[in-house]
């Protein structure tokens, strides 16, 4: 470092010397050299806010040796650097600064808690060296830590499990803790009464004992709840309608309401009435609807008159025909049922066949498309009645060769352009079933060569890869198809091969092919090259080395086994392996003469030491498996050979014992081994499992100083059992303290009570909490993300309480959601949430703002002029601003005064999805 430190200051004084800059600021002349330097050759990297320091900020007066290192000697009131020091508000502490503080900024500081002991947080936390209570705490004589944690001060805790009952007004009495609020219920009951230790909310109140009738006593408005502004004026109580549990749903008996009589309540003041969309009629609301709900509503149209259908459905009592209905003076119910509009039905029985065309003329009903094949028939001389597609066309009739008539491209399809040029009629190759498979006779062409046609332009020719040759096509092919072709070898003679398969007219022997003269068919046959034979019959045996000399033909590999002898001594002409070795007539115990490890395989190097011959244990079939027969070997003296040396014996990390190796073991295999634990005493398995003789207790186990037998068995370790009879209820903590066991995550709920509260003594989970006497609406007084899940981060942005859409039992699925919205209207079953809620908020902007809070205001673009006439002649249609409210009433006026009314139309639309 002392070197770069020199090196760094003969570079400064030579840009001064050099540059005649002595009359420069050394501000300057300080900051010069710092972007060709690397820092980290002085042994102090820059890291944080020190890479944007100037280097005269630690480098004072130009003097680079010597510069402190330790943050204190800069950072520090009256240091000789003007740099920041510690504030006069600083905790104080001789610790060093990056014990806290890191390079890149004084803020965010850390401080472990690790090593401050229990109870004195205030020696730090009084007001001075860290922050202390504030003076709106509670006044309590406690450490800091009874209640607060070192990771923050809140959440904090309170343990009320020994507060007397009936005394929570001692501290909640508004100064000392909370009290009750300015809206509280006037009561001097206890807070305990209703509330818990856990939380203000949700409290309960019981009802029990409160007569019937008497709700209103507290209900009045002032003492707690009473009815609402728009409640149905009543004078009977509460809870002929409510019940304790919630006001919503309220129940009405309608049981002795007189049929009807429903309009005395249901007249739209006491309670709902008639909608201004409502059908006209006089009669009684349970003539259609039921007391159960407006819809469902029914209407039977048992006894009306066949064809008397458009004395209601006239557009005005009831729905009539649309604008682009069929024009018709025939009955509704001659197509249609009273189940729905549609499906409708037209019985074309009786329609005279040909006349078709006098209602399908585009106008009364669907015509002729513009593409429809140019025709004067009638429409029945293809189509059907039940459906236009498929049509048929018969063919029957139409002259031979007459095809092109109408497949001419025009009138029907066409010869494509990529058809073979050809002046013979369409039926001379296809049918009139389907243009493909087309079809060509060639017994036809008598008399003519196949290249006449198949030249490459008339038809297909030869490809550029063809076998070059003069003869005609068929010679090899076959009218029905290219491939397989055929060549006949009938009349070569033997040995002339070589005459076409040189390489150039036919294949010719590869570059790999074994060097020889003899003809192909010496080894080939005409079917095909491979399999090749080659007859070693008439070899003299032993000669082999003549031809597999490596060379002429494959000899032996440099892994052979070094040996003599004619290659038919082991192998085969069918195939190299498998070789064969006759073991038969070798004298017992004499392997080692050849398995020597030179002339062929050995001991190897971890066998076990022995003089025996290898057919002691080997077999000349394969080394393994071998065999060793412990018959006859003295129990107890399996470690005269398993003593580590002579064969494996007892590992490192074996039971310490003395005792003989098959008192466990088996001759068989070392493993499984047994032990018997018959005889030992109940209690005593310590004396072995004491974590050296045998596995004893690891460090994580419960501590207890109850024998291992009391939990565990011998059979395994785990599962181990725990009997929890006994256990007063309430005193899980005692053992489930995080100590002695399991006791509260850090992300348990806060809670106070005892363990078996929610928990079986069978599992943590699933654990069980009662939402009974939760208020209605205060879910997320737990349900904050915090005490209990909340709401997720892509949930539908929502005011509106959890229990609006959930149940107690499980998030999903979500109940039935009651709309709020006066403008939603009911919608149709096939709107989805998401047609309208695009941006997964309740909220929703109005698409068309102008026409907001009518229909038009989402559904301006839907709107089609033509359908809303409001002046026949001269023609005048409504506008969308006129029509906003797409439920309303829709008038065809008789002229341009726009005071008599014509037709009237009203209701056409229906939130519901019906039109």
């Amino acid at each position: 470092m002392d070197k770069a430190m020199d090196r760094l200051e003969k570079l400064v004084r030579w840009a001064l010397l050099a540059g005649g800059l002595l009359l420069l600021s050394y501000a300057a002349l300080a900051q010069a050299p710092a972007a060709g330097f690397d820092h980290l050759t002085t042994g102090f990297p820059l890291t944080g806010a020190h890479q944007r320091a100037r280097c005269e900020s630690c480098h004072a007066q130009g003097v680079f040796r010597g510069t402190p290192r330790d943050c204190a000697t800069c950072h520090a009131p009256g240091s000789r650097l003007a740099t920041t020091a510690k504030s006069a508000g600083h905790i104080y502490t001789q610790a060093p600064c990056e014990t806290c503080h890191r390079s890149s900024a004084w803020v965010p500081a850390t401080f472990t808690h690790a090593s401050v002991a229990a109870g004195s947080c205030a020696s730090c936390h009084n007001g001075t060296a860290a922050t202390g209570k504030n003076p709106a705490h509670l006044a309590t004589t406690q450490s800091c830590d009874a209640c607060h944690r070192t990771a923050a001060w809140k959440p904090a805790t309170f343990d009320h499990g020994t507060v007397a009952p009936g005394s929570c007004a001692t501290c909640h009495n508004g100064s000392t803790a909370t009290g009750k609020s300015a809206a509280h219920v006037p009561t001097t009951q206890a807070c305990d009464s209703c509330h818990t230790k856990t939380a203000w909310k949700p409290a309960s109140f019981s009802h029990s004992g409160v007569a019937p009738g008497t709700c209103a006593t507290c209900h009045n408005g002032t003492t707690a709840t009473g009815k609402s502004a728009s409640h149905v004026p009543t004078s009977a109580a509460c809870d002929a309608c409510h019940r304790t549990t919630a006001w919503k749903p309220a129940t009405f008996d309608h049981s002795t309401v007189s049929p009807g009589s429903c309009a005395s309540c249901h007249n739209g003041t006491t309670a709902t009435g008639k909608s201004a969309t409502h059908i006209v009629t006089t009669a009684a609301c349970d003539t259609c609807h039921r007391t159960t709900a407006w819809k469902p509503a029914s209407f039977n149209h048992s006894g009306i008159t066949p064809g008397s259908c458009a004395n209601c459905h006239n557009g005005s009592s009831a729905t009539g025909k649309s604008a682009s209905h069929v024009p018709t003076a025939a009955s509704c119910d001659t197509c249609h049922n009273t189940n729905a509009w549609k499906p409708a039905s037209f019985n074309h029985t009786g329609v005279a066949p040909g006349s078709c065309a006098t209602c399908h003329n585009g106008s009364t009903a669907t015509g002729k498309s513009a593409t429809h094949v140019a025709t004067t028939q009638a429409c029945d001389t293809c189509h059907r009645t039940t459906a236009w597609k498929p049509a048929t066309f018969s063919h029957a009739g139409i002259a031979a060769g007459t095809c092109a008539t109408c497949h001419n491209g025009t009138t029907a399809t066409g010869k494509t352009t990529r058809h073979v040029t050809t002046t013979a009629s369409c039926d001379a190759c296809h049918s009139t079933n389907a243009w493909r498979p087309a079809r060509f006779d060639h017994s036809s062409a008598i008399g003519l060569l196949c290249e006449t046609c198949h030249n490459g332009s008339v038809a297909t020719g030869k490809t550029a890869t063809h076998v070059q040759t003069t003869q005609s096509c068929d010679t090899c092919h076959r009218t029905t198809a290219w491939k397989p072709a055929t060549f006949s070898h009938a009349g070569v003679a033997p040995g002339t091969c070589a005459t076409c398969h040189n390489g150039t007219t036919a294949t010719g022997k590869t570059a790999s092919h074994v060097p020889t003269t003899a003809a192909c068919d010496a080894c080939h046959r005409t079917t095909a090259w491979k399999p090749a034979s080659f007859s070693h019959t008439g070899v003299a045996p032993g000669s082999c080395a003549t031809c597999h000399n490596g060379t002429t033909a494959t000899g032996k590999t440099a892994t052979h086994v070094p040996t003599t002898q004619a290659c038919d001594a082991c192998h085969r002409t069918t195939a190299w392996k498998p070789a064969t070795f006759s073991h038969t007539g070798v004298t017992p115990g004499s392997c080692a003469t050849c398995h020597n490890g030179t002339t062929a395989t050995g001991k190897t190097a971890s066998h076990v030491p022995t003089t025996q011959a290898c057919d002691t244990c080997h077999r000349t079939t394969a080394w393994k498996p071998a065999t060793f027969n412990h018959t006859g070997v003295a129990p107890g003296t399996c470690a005269t050979c398993h003593n580590g040396t002579t064969a494996t014996g007892k590992p490192a990390t074996h039971v310490v014992t003395t005792q003989a190796c098959d008192t466990c073991h088996k001759t068989t295999a070392w493993k499984p081994a047994t032990f018997s634990h018959t005889g030992v005493a109940p209690g005593t398995c310590a004396t072995c499992h004491n974590g050296t003789t045998a596995t004893g207790k690891p460090a994580t186990h419960l501590p207890t100083t109850a024998a291992c037998d009391t939990c565990h068995r011998t059979t395994a370790w785990k599962p181990a059992t725990f009997s929890h009879t006994g256990i007063a209820p309430g005193s899980c903590a005692n053992c489930h303290n995080g100590s002695t066991a399991t006791g509260k995550p850090a992300t348990h709920i806060p809670t106070v009570l005892a363990c078996d509260s929610c928990h079986k003594t069978t599992a943590w989970k699933p654990a069980t909490f009662s939402h009974t006497s939760v208020v209605p609406g205060t879910c997320a007084t737990c349900h904050n993300g915090t005490t209990a899940t909340g709401k997720s981060a892509s949930h539908f942005v929502t005011t509106r309480s959890c229990d609006a859409c959930h149940t107690t039992t499980k998030w999903i699925p979500v109940t039935t959601y009651t709309h709020l919205s006066p403008f939603y209207k009911q919608h149709g079953s096939k709107v989805t949430c998401a047609g309208c809620h695009t941006t997964n908020n309740e909220q929703i902007a109005w698409k068309y703002p102008a026409y907001q809070p009518d229909c038009a205001g989402c559904h301006a673009n839907k709107f089609k002029p033509d359908p809303h006439t409001k002046l026949a002649s001269p023609k005048i249609l409504y506008t969308v601003a006129e029509l906003k409210d797409c439920s309303g009433s829709c008038h065809i006026y008789k002229d341009a005064t726009f005071t008599t009314i014509s037709k009237q139309r009203s209701g056409q639309h229906r939130p519901t999805g019906s039109f």
